[in-house]
């Protein structure tokens, strides 16, 4: 099993809402920054929200307001809260867990990513 691994992916009309989580039970989580990324049929993978360690969180502009990124350190899972879907959404979601070491180089965790779905 993967260090990462996502779930909560499916079909919804748009409009609708998903949750998605991202699970690392093998990693000290706390110390890691969490992302989701996605990509959509035909195009480049893109970042779609992070929260670093510390709890500082990013979004796309393209999700902002619509879209929200949490983390339980105690349950070492991430999750991604997706309101107001648009069939733009539709995308393969993967979750990132990233580590920079002090002395150079850095972890990077991939998840197997979870298929999202907008349509009616």
């Amino acid at each position: 099993q993967g260090r990462v691994v996502e779930s909560g992916g499916g079909l919804v009309q748009p409009g609708g809402s998903l949750r998605l989580s991202c699970a690392a039970p093998s990693l000290a989580m706390d110390i890691y920054d969490m992302a989701w990324y996605r990509r959509a049929p035909g195009k480049q993978r893109e970042l779609v929200a992070q929260i670093t360690y510390e709890g500082h969180t990013t979004y796309a502009d393209s999700v902002k307001g619509r879209f929200t990124i949490s983390r339980d350190n105690a349950e070492k899972t991430v999750y991604l809260q997706m309101n107001s879907l648009k069939p733009e959404d539709t995308a393969v979601y993967s979750c990132n867990a990233h580590f920079t070491r002090a002395r150079g180089g850095a972890y990077d965790y991939w998840g197997q990513g979870t298929q999202v779905t907008v349509s009616s």
